[in-house]
């Protein structure tokens, strides 16, 4: 999976929040609702010539909605990053937030008795 740009993300990030609309409705609620028209719907293409957004036909125009939910795609960055930083190995990613104190060994093992009473 193709990783989004900043511009991107905030474009899915809406999608994923608030469902599907119009590429005008999107403007709307981008954080500059300045933007052309054309600029959003280019951006919108790209993104669903990429398989993040599929559409359906509305009227004269479509309405486009999230074909990747936000879990998907986060789950496929962590593993790029765990892939390219940490040779594939999520042992040592885990390790690495412990020791720089992002993650405490307590929060470690109650995450591992949550994991286990889920399985």
């Amino acid at each position: 999976m193709k990783r989004l740009s900043k511009r991107e993300e905030e474009i899915m990030e809406i999608f994923w929040q608030k469902g599907a609309m119009t590429v005008n409705e999107l403007r709307k609620l981008l954080p500059n609702p300045n933007l052309h028209q054309n600029t959003v719907s280019t951006q919108v293409r790209i993104l669903e010539s990429n398989g993040f957004l599929a559409h359906e036909k509305e009227g004269m125009g479509y309405r486009y909605h999230a074909a990747v939910s936000q879990d998907e795609y986060s789950n496929n960055a962590i593993g790029r990053i765990v892939m390219h930083c940490f040779e594939s190995s999520y042992i040592d990613a885990v390790s690495a937030l412990v020791k720089d104190d992002k993650i405490t060994v307590d929060e470690l093992k109650a995450l591992i008795k949550r994991i286990e009473k889920e399985k």
